[in-house]
């Protein structure tokens, strides 16, 4: 399903109304709300149109949305139900506050960035000797019109004779107290801070500690108010300036420093957030907090992967209380009214009248004239309830019986504290349970330079774009490759994707063409027998059913990134590269047809919920079940099949044709012309090995003929290798000109020696070693160590040409 994005879908529509010269005052709430529900049913189902695109299997029919008629009466429940246990309460606070979309945020929605800004050091003089003063340090020089005081440490001996003094505030001309907290950090600027307490969260606390003035010196968005004198009506970084400026003309500007801060900026529009004193809707979260804290400690719940958990816990108990109460429209509406009043009000119609529906008349007074609070609640108050509104809850029902608690959440990283913590928290006080017992976290997907994708950016790509030109199969398994992680995302990187997905469809063709099995249910401990096959069919087998154990616990510990990377070098080195390779002169044995269906068939099984397109239209063709293939089982598991000494030889055969493969690409020797290739063997073990081999290796290497020996071999004009303690050699005399090959291989020798000396003089450059950093340092001298004994192998060769 889908939430409502409260804040993000309104600023698209206001955007709207912004092109046709109009505000949303100008057209009113109701009118506003309907184009909300207009773009929400022309826009709002595009995220679940991608998910279908991508193979999601959903039941659609169940599909919920956030402002659904049960949804939002399950918001107003909790809402009432909190408020009863005295858990939600309206106070005078400090909130972060966005002037473009003129509404709280919460202190996960206000991101922090590192900004280049200014320290600002200006004299506050004394009221008893004007011509002395103490220097303030602030970021923010135009809230100083709002001050109220000036703090030291109590501790701080430079101040402790100052305080209790009189300062007169300057450009405003308001007297101000010195006060004494210990909540300041004598290292920071002058060790002498303002207290601003209606426009910053700290200086709100140490108002109410010492009782001070809160004084609001900005419109909600962002000029500069009546508070503000002769500043007023200024946008708040144009008072800034003004405020510098003035104080320069009055010399009480000290100097300005350049200093790199974090600043918080609204995670919708961008927009600076400005700490901001005002009424609003609050959450007591810590006795929400403590059970969820403690089924995570319990091991109730586990995080995959493990670090996230300290993420977690660290947040919860240091939890702050949570504003859910925002200014705009579009959204669920505070179900709290007030009486406006008439002839019979009492005092006791002051209080909020809190209440699922709408009430008919004032409890207290019987009036009708009733006002609904004008804000909405935070998207994620609604979003919380998540794993059990969806069915219908506060109804008991079968479904929500079934479902709740699920089993797994899949989420990223930067909504652990927007969502993920809060469910926990609602699934425990309103169900009694935990919603779900895994928490996998998967990476964020970003552009090749780091940054987030967004639309803001204009770096995000539409996976809709993606699947028409590469496929969905290849979006899939290209973003799977690297999941775990943060994807650093090009349309480049999904070309893996695609090309994985035409070898599969190649190696099924391939496989068909050369069988006749359709309608065939193969059980390879019936219809074969291992004992009975060559070496590389029992080392299919067992490496399918070796590789398939690795996926299996891979999905298990939701390790997705290793498990298609198992499936994949399984199916296309494995199995294509090397097996159907083998095979290709041999589909005339029944048991080779069989062997090459089957494992085509669970290898498709296995690939499909990563790539659950191009396996489906192979099932179709394999005609080993009616139903589709995404209903039937995963492959199971037969250890019996699995045998090490098969795996362990055929992997000798294998290196045996990499490495004379690798021969003949060195001395520029075709792949497909016949050679003469001679081995030997002092275990008997390991002669029958290439024996009862020697045609896989004749068709592969194209060998001419049979030659196994004991003795030694002669190495002269010859290139030799070694693997498991078989040796061999391939005769070059006939292949190449031996006097040209030697004159090429010296002076490619020469030319990587010259390499070495280059990296020998870097690492013994002073220079370079105070300035590289010790992983960059390490990798050079790994370098010099693979080059040096690339030249003794080299060089090794060159000795062997006669």
């Amino acid at each position: 399903g889908t939430d409502h994005a409260g804040i993000a879908t309104q600023n698209v529509v206001e955007k709207q109304l912004a092109q046709e010269g109009k505000s949303r005052h100008d057209v009113g709430r109701e009118k506003l709300l309907r184009r909300l529900w207009e773009w929400k049913r022309q826009y709002g189902d595009t995220i679940i149109h991608q998910l279908k695109k991508l193979g999601a299997s959903c039941d659609w029919p169940r599909t919920r949305f956030t402002m659904d008629d049960e949804y939002s009466e399950a918001v107003n429940h909790v809402f009432v139900e909190l408020y009863k246990k005295e858990l939600i309460y309206r106070g005078q606070y400090i909130i972060n506050w966005c002037p473009r979309c003129q509404t709280a945020l919460s202190d996960e929605e206000a991101e922090h960035k590192e900004t280049k800004g200014a320290l600002y050091h200006i004299h506050y003089p004394f009221k008893d000797d004007p011509k002395k003063f103490i220097t303030v340090a602030t970021t923010r020089p135009e809230t100083m019109l709002g001050d109220t005081a000036v703090a030291v440490h109590p501790e701080d001996n430079r101040y402790k004779k100052l305080i209790g003094k009189m300062l007169i505030l300057p450009l405003m001309n308001r007297e101000i107290k010195i006060i004494a907290d210990e909540f300041v950090n004598p290292e920071f600027g002058t060790g002498a801070v303002k207290v601003t307490p209606a426009h910053d969260p700290n200086d709100f606390d140490m108002g109410q500690r010492h009782k001070l003035e809160f004084i609001n010196i900005m419109h909600p968005d962002a000029r500069l108010n009546d508070n503000a004198g002769q500043f007023k009506g200024m946008d708040r970084f144009k008072g800034r300036k003004a405020v510098v400026d003035a104080l320069k003309e009055s010399g009480l500007l000290e100097k300005i420093e350049n200093h790199i801060h974090a600043v918080g900026h609204c995670y919708r529009c961008n927009t600076v957030v400005e700490p901001y004193l005002s009424k609003q809707w609050f959450v007591k979260m810590k006795p929400l907090a403590q059970p969820a804290i403690k089924a995570v400690q319990q091991g109730k719940i586990k995080f995959y992967p493990e670090r996230w958990t300290k993420v977690y816990l660290n947040w919860m108990e240091n939890i702050r209380d949570w504003c859910i109460s925002r200014q705009i429209w579009w959204g669920h509406r505070i179900p709290v009214w007030y009486c406006v009043g008439e002839g019979s009000c009492t005092l006791k119609c002051q209080e909020p009248i809190v209440s699922e529906t709408t009430p008919e008349k004032c409890p207290h007074c019987g009036s009708k004239n009733l006002r609904q609070d004008e804000d909405v609640l935070d998207t994620w108050f609604s979003s919380w309830l998540w794993p059990f509104a969806t069915f219908y809850w506060p109804q008991k029902n079968k479904d929500l019986e079934y479902f709740y608690p699920t089993s797994a959440l899949f989420t990223a990283s930067e909504i652990i504290f927007f969502w993920v913590a809060r469910m926990i928290m609602a699934g425990l006080e309103f169900m009694g349970d935990i919603p779900f017992s895994d928490v996998y976290i998967h990476g964020t997907v970003r552009d090749t330079k780091r940054r987030k994708m967004s639309k803001s950016l204009g770096n995000a790509i539409d996976p809709l774009e993606i699947i028409n030109e590469y496929g969905a199969d290849a979006l899939r398994f290209s973003l799977i490759i690297n999941s775990g992680q943060d994807l650093l995302i090009s349309k480049k990187k999904f070309e893996i994707g695609r090309d994985f997905a035409n070898k599969i469809w190649n190696a099924a063709r391939l496989v068909l063409m050369n069988t006749s099995l359709s309608s065939h249910k193969i059980d390879l401990t019936k219809d074969v027998h291992p004992k009975n096959l060559d070496l590389p069919s029992r080392w299919i087998i067992s490496k399918f059913y070796s590789i398939l154990s690795g996926v299996n616990r891979a999905v298990e510990d939701y390790r997705f990134s290793e498990a298609e990377n198992l499936v994949y070098e399984f199916f296309w080195a494995t199995f294509c590269d090397w097996y159907l390779e083998i095979i290709k002169n041999k589909f005339s044995s029944a048991d080779i047809q069989k062997i090459a269906f089957f494992l085509l068939e669970q290898s498709i099984r296995m690939i499909h919920p990563f790539m659950p397109f191009v396996t489906e239209e192979i099932w179709q063709h394999l005609g080993v079940e009616q139903e589709a293939l995404t209903l039937q089982t995963w492959p199971k598991a037969k250890d019996k099949l699995i045998d090490s000494k098969v795996e362990k030889d055929m992997q000798t055969i294998i290196d045996i044709v990499t490495t004379v493969r690798n021969i003949k690409v060195q001395w520029n020797i075709k792949l497909q012309q016949e050679i003469d290739c001679i081995f030997s063997a002092a275990q008997k073990s390991h002669r029958d090995l290439l024996e009862t081999n020697f045609d896989t290796l004749k068709f592969l290497l194209k060998i001419k003929a049979r030659n196994i020996q004991t003795k030694s071999i002669k190495t002269h004009n010859a290139a030799i290798g070694v693997i498991d303690h078989i040796n061999f050699a391939v005769p070059l005399g006939e292949l190449i000109d031996v006097a040209q090959e030697k004159n090429r291989m010296g002076a490619y020798i020469n030319e990587q020696k010259k390499f070495l000396d280059d990296l020998k003089n870097r690492l013994q450059n002073e220079n370079f070693l105070k300035k590289a950093s010790p992983e960059v340092i390490a990798k050079e001298k790994e370098r010099l160590e693979t080059l040096k004994s690339k030249i003794k192998e080299l060089e090794k060769v060159l000795n062997n040409l006669v």
